[in-house]
């Protein structure tokens, strides 16, 4: 049972030396870390390193949430995965935030419900907000490249043997949005 540090920085100009101080007072056994951005949990190789190497009663240790994970998601979905490795999760930078104890996991799965819940609320003023704007009117996505008058002129030419192709050279688009306004 370890204690297993990861430090993040999101460039190559910033570094990383303070956060590994900090893990190493914490007792941080190894640590894992790496300059890269943190906009996606995908591609950080020291972080899956850092996974693989996870043993049942380890504890990951990170200087801040944000080192570790972008978005309530993100770490929703890290803590679950560690939680699957039955490892625990601590943040020096929160203090709440540590499922090593009964009330750190307590703090951990109510503000993850909190965070859920306001998600969902977002959500549904989107989509409220989205029908009002088409009931009166607004118009979604990308204008069309081609006209109606365009497409049932270019349909006609395609009937009569022009290929796709040409039509599209014709027509200044692409062969796949000639292929949408033709079908």
């Amino acid at each position: 049972m370890g204690r297993i540090g990861y430090a993040r920085v999101s460039s190559k100009a910033q570094d990383y030396t303070a956060q590994v101080e900090a893990l190493k007072v914490a007792g941080c056994e190894r640590i894992f870390s790496e300059k890269m951005s943190g906009k996606s949990t995908t591609g950080r190789r020291e972080f899956d390193k850092l996974m693989k190497a996870l043993l049942p009663g380890d504890v990951v240790v990170v200087v801040k949430l944000d080192r570790l994970a972008r978005s309530t998601r993100d770490l929703h979905n890290i803590l679950h995965d560690l939680d699957a490795k039955s490892c625990g999760f601590v943040s020096l930078g929160e203090a709440w935030c540590d499922t090593s104890t009964p009330v750190g996991r307590l703090m951990t799965t109510v503000l993850s419900g909190v965070a859920e819940f306001e998600r969902e609320l977002i959500r549904s003023r989107c989509e409220d907000g989205i029908e009002r704007a088409k009931a009166m009117g607004t118009k979604f996505g990308r204008k069309a490249k081609l006209t109606p008058e365009q497409r049932r002129v270019a349909a006609k030419r395609y009937a009569k043997g022009e290929t796709q192709a040409e039509l599209a050279k014709v027509y200044k688009v692409s062969e796949a949005t000639m292929y949408r306004a033709l079908a």
